[in-house]
């Protein structure tokens, strides 16, 4: 490897907002709130050189995987539900490190608070 090249590459997709029914008290579970999931993904940088989704992780199938984590599980904790979503994206071809961040974004504290967390898998750069 060159002096200066990264042997990785960093995806963002961010912004992605669901409804789930995550949290310890029974009307989060019952009634659900919105949920905003941001992620980075380091993958191989050989997906730096390719045109091709089979040389890059596949968004939808990332998407996808977060979609129906937030949306049909049952968490208590945004910290377990980050860190399901980075053990699926993990999973994910080419993909060697994410970061998760979980946003509740109507918890019930009052006042337009928000809760956020985030939670590291693989090996991420800075």
């Amino acid at each position: 490897m060159k002096a200066g090249r990264s042997n990785s590459a960093a995806i963002f997709l961010e912004n992605m907002n669901f409804w789930g029914r995550h949290g310890v008290l029974p009307e989060e579970r019952r009634l659900g709130g919105p949920f905003r999931v941001d992620l980075k993904m380091d993958i191989d940088a050989s997906a730096r050189h390719s045109d091709r989704l089979s040389g890059t992780a596949d968004y939808r199938v990332v998407y996808s995987r977060t979609k129906a984590l937030v949306e049909r599980r049952r968490f208590h904790t945004i910290e377990a539900l980050a860190s399901a979503v980075a053990g699926a994206v993990m999973k994910v071809k080419l993909v060697r490190g994410v970061r998760v961040k979980v946003t509740k974004l109507a918890p019930p504290l009052g006042g337009g608070t928000t809760s956020a967390v985030e939670v590291r898998e693989g090996t991420m750069k800075k």
